[in-house]
């Protein structure tokens, strides 16, 4: 229930932490523009959108885009369910929310330095990085890209792992300062954490604004007939489509199966 950051002001003044903090939001700003910048993300969302208003085949109104704006929200940000592998998506909400819990709860800590940051934010604090620490290890050591296809180790590093690996050991190193008091890993923390924050044009940092506004931009494009130039799922049983596609009657008969579940009737071992 204390705030950890009160006894550090006898070896870092208040202004110095909360200009670190600044800093720290500084760099994920540009580091996010510079990625989009690099990745060319902005001009692809306008051409998509471009595109998508030339061949819609109707025109949304307002209510059904905040409908639309509403259901990312809930479903691709608060719930992640766009992912299939339950253990995957339990990974990811602890990540998400225990972040958020950490960012806030620290800032909140310092910026009401010397005397403030007590009472529940120092729990939240310490259970935001709790929440982070197990989330990243669960991925880490249990479902890993492409452990059981690739055969790759826990130990072995690669330039995709640099999110998830500075997350994670910023989480633990500010657990084990928080309960230990020693000053080295206060300073493996903010390495971690400056890493972290620094590396955001390079890692999936970024990722984390981009998915959103992808997933409104698709549910759009579909909602109004555009479909990203997919073609429509014709009935297969109506004469029509047995008149465009013979081979269909033919090979599927007059009135072709429910296929089933297809690549979902087994587990996968995979990523």
């Amino acid at each position: 229930m204390n705030n950890p950051f009160v006894e550090l002001t006898s070896l870092i003044p208040v202004g110095g932490m909360q200009a670190y903090v600044a800093l720290m939001f500084a760099l994920v700003v540009l580091g996010t523009i510079a990625d989009m910048v690099h990745k060319k993300s902005a001009r692809y969302f306008f051409l998509n959108g471009e595109a998508a208003k030339k061949k819609a085949k109707r025109q949304l109104s307002g209510g059904e885009k905040f409908g639309l704006a509403m259901k990312t929200v809930t479903n691709e940000v608060l719930t992640s369910s766009e992912f299939q592998n339950p253990r995957r998506r339990a990974s990811h909400l602890l990540m998400m929310y225990g972040f958020i819990l950490f960012v806030i709860s620290t800032v909140v800590m310092i910026f009401s330095l010397p005397e403030g940051g007590k009472g529940v934010w120092p729990l939240l604090w310490h259970l935001g990085a709790l929440m982070v620490a197990i989330g990243s290890l669960w991925f880490w050591f249990f479902i890993r890209v492409d452990v059981f296809a690739e055969g790759i180790r826990w130990y072995h590093l690669r330039r995709a792992d640099m999110f998830v690996v500075s997350l994670m050991t910023m989480s633990i190193f500010a657990l084990i300062w928080s309960f230990s008091g020693m000053t080295l890993f206060f300073w493996l923390f903010i390495a971690a954490a400056t890493f972290l924050f620094a590396s955001v044009p390079w890692s999936k940092f970024a990722h984390m604004f981009f998915k959103p506004a992808a997933a409104f931009d698709k549910k759009v494009a579909w909602a109004s007939g555009y479909r990203e130039n997919l073609p429509d799922v014709p009935d297969l049983s109506s004469p029509e489509t047995h008149k465009r596609f013979p081979d269909i009657p033919k090979y599927m008969g007059e009135n072709p199966p429910n296929m089933g579940l297809g690549i979902k009737r087994e587990r996968p071992n995979h990523y």
